[in-house]
């Protein structure tokens, strides 16, 4: 299992810097686009798009006014943004030399929704983006 998206596995994480295209504009990170994708203002995506940390992409999402379909688009949008990311061929060969290993955003802030967290010796929660990446993974090894 990984468990943690850092060091060696650094470029499985959302705030990984490696430029992807949402709608045709180009941000550093999923996490910026994921964050400004959250919202229809396009000054909003465009001052999103302009922060110089996917930390600060992540806060500013935190504050924008959410599109109303958002709840029931937000997983197409992440493993269409993880799909981008890994037509990159450098990361592409990287996520498939993760070979079948579990794939699970270990995380100590609490997100249990895109990650899981251990307690008590065990690991829960959703970790969607654990099993976006697996997805894509089998995707481009097929």
């Amino acid at each position: 299992m990984i468990n943690r998206f850092d060091e060696d596995y650094r470029f499985l994480s959302n705030f990984c810097l490696t430029p992807v295209i949402f709608e045709g504009d180009t941000y550093p990170s999923i996490e910026h686009a994921f964050q400004a994708a959250k919202t229809t203002d396009k000054g909003a995506r465009m001052a999103i798009r302009g922060l110089n940390s996917p930390g600060k992409a992540k806060r500013a999402g935190r504050k924008v006014a959410l599109r109303p379909e958002w709840e029931i688009i937000k997983n197409d949008i992440m493993l269409n943004l993880i799909r981008e990311k890994f037509k990159n061929p450098e990361l592409k060969q990287k996520l498939i030399d993760t070979k079948d290993e579990e794939l699970v955003e270990g995380n100590t802030w609490g997100d249990m929704e895109w990650g899981k967290v251990e307690k008590d010796g065990q690991w829960v929660g959703e970790n969607k983006l654990g099993k976006m990446l697996m997805q894509v993974r089998k995707e481009i090894t097929i």
